[in-house]
């Protein structure tokens, strides 16, 4: 059993203000407390990657590598940040020389740890990201996603950790998104890795039921050498246990870190301002603890967002009804995981299902699951829902790495930005690849930072900034001759998470 004190890793300025304010937190709003987190001693500082990118371009007008060369010019303590694999920061996959790009230029501007996840826990979308992070010097951080499903048994889970340290992982982060992980399951799969493999072992997880905290307790005593936490107001809820209360529960304990409570006291009272000054992306709803989660084992937010879409549909009466059909959709596309982008898409497919007969209508994006095209699925999917899905879509099954059918893009990328006369460096070609539209903007426009994000009423459709899943919302797109979907998906990548 590990003695050694638990690592306390900090998110506040990643995952704790995407999870509970929209992901609104300006790079002025963090330079006031730089100093102290870094003084603190936490193994790392979350500062970037999820959906820091995109809303930073989108609505902060902040170049991504400009915020990280901003905290990284006033921290020792090492980066991390969060990879979607071969998707980067956003949901297509990318050609390989993008990635290794995005992930070498990354490195170059101070990131440490590149903790690497794929919404399938399909390891071969993480291969590339693993070997450019390794390449660059830096340590890539396999992650397991955690859900619930016939198929994700402890020893699944246990396996994908050791698949993932022989792929050359300096470590291996549980990653539960959606807080959902019972204190007794984290228990044993922790055990399950500690006994099996060499290298560390995070656990990462959301107090959007309730369980965080107890689920932290629990890894420890599992031999666990790291947990995630952030620090109140941008703590609990959605957001991850808050680390003063997380000391607190482990008074006494042989694995209690020390951390200074004065520097502590000094960040909630600056983030305190800082909650303050982001209340227009703020709810109530997400401070408090949403035992829904559980009942029907999806993310915070896609609860949230699909109460708000089923009213738009005038589905309210069918909540149970699209519900229950969740897992219907999950067990058919082989029990995905849901996190970003499979939760909005397994959540559109059911209201689908329920509003006209199962798979009558069939989403672009669900079909491509169904295919293959988003990489392999943890079970088999329904050879009959296959067979639909390549019906409506005149495509064939695929079998390879999705990313093997791309073809090299930095050359493209570089021709892109020379014809609209913006620069064409490294910096410039990644982030034009995943949001070619905001970067433009920022340009045309001579953008400047912004000091406070411009304060809006919220919009209706998206209230919540919840546990890991980005927002996404139906709309009728006119009707499809060949019977294919009738709808189309728009995922708002900043109002919400997901995909931690």
């Amino acid at each position: 059993m590990a003695t050694a004190p638990v690592i306390f890793n900090n998110n506040v300025l990643r995952d704790g203000h995407q999870s509970l304010a929209a992901t609104r937190m300006t790079t002025h709003q963090m330079l006031p407390a730089l100093e102290a987190l870094d003084g603190l001693g936490f193994g790392c500082l979350e500062t970037w990657g999820g959906a820091t990118i995109d809303a930073g371009l989108r609505f902060l007008h902040e170049f991504p590598f400009d915020r990280l060369d901003a905290i990284r010019a006033k921290t020792k303590t090492k980066h991390m940040m969060l990879l979607r694999g071969q998707n980067i920061v956003q949901y297509a996959h990318f050609p390989d020389d993008v990635v290794e790009t995005f992930i070498k230029t990354s490195a170059k501007h101070g990131m440490d740890i590149f903790r690497i996840f794929d919404a399938l826990n399909d390891p071969r979308n993480m291969e590339t990201a693993i070997k450019a992070a390794k390449e660059a010097g830096k340590e890539a951080q396999g992650v397991m996603c955690y859900t619930t499903s016939p198929v994700h048994t402890t020893e699944a889970f246990v396996k994908l950790g050791q698949e993932l340290e022989d792929m050359g992982c300096g470590s291996l982060c549980l990653k539960d998104m959606a807080g959902l992980v019972p204190p007794y399951q984290a228990y044993q799969i922790i055990k399950g890795l500690k006994d099996s493999v060499k290298i560390p072992v995070v656990i990462h997880t959301h107090e959007t039921a309730g369980l965080g905290a107890s689920t932290y307790y629990a890894a420890i005593e599992a031999g666990v050498d790291a947990v995630d936490t952030s620090i109140i107001p941008f703590a609990n809820g959605t957001g991850q246990p808050d680390t003063g209360r997380m000391l607190a529960l482990l008074e006494g304990h042989p694995r209690c870190p020390k951390y200074d409570l004065d520097a502590l006291q000094f960040l909630r009272e600056h983030f305190t301002k800082i909650y303050a000054e982001l209340s227009d992306y703020t709810s109530f709803a997400n401070e408090r603890v949403d035992s829904d989660a559980l009942k029907y084992q999806v993310p915070g937010g896609m609860l949230s967002n699909f109460r708000n879409q089923l009213k738009e549909q005038n589905m309210e009466d069918k909540f149970e009804d699209v519900f229950k059909e969740i897992p219907v959709v999950r067990e058919a596309l082989g029990w995905i995981p849901l996190v970003t982008p499979t939760s909005q898409i397994v959540g559109v497919q059911a209201m689908l299902n329920v509003k006209f007969g199962r798979w009558k209508n069939f989403t672009p994006q669900a079909i491509d699951i169904a295919l293959g095209y988003y990489g392999r699925t943890p079970a088999p999917v329904n050879p009959e829902v296959q067979k639909i899905a390549a019906e409506k879509s005149g495509k064939d099954p695929i079998t390879c790495r999705p990313a093997d059918l791309k073809d090299p893009g930095m050359a493209k990328l570089r021709q892109e930005l020379k014809a609209k006369e913006m620069p064409d460096n490294d910096e410039h070609c990644v982030i034009h690849a995943m949001f070619p539209a905001e970067l433009e903007k920022i340009y045309k426009n001579n953008l400047k930072p912004m000091l406070i994000p411009e304060t809006k009423k919220k919009p209706a459709a998206a209230p919540a900034a919840a546990a890991p899943a980005a927002a996404s919302e139906a709309k009728p797109a006119g009707p499809k001759p060949d019977g294919a979907s009738r709808y189309t998906i728009k995922v708002f990548t900043a109002d919400v998470e997901e995909v931690s």
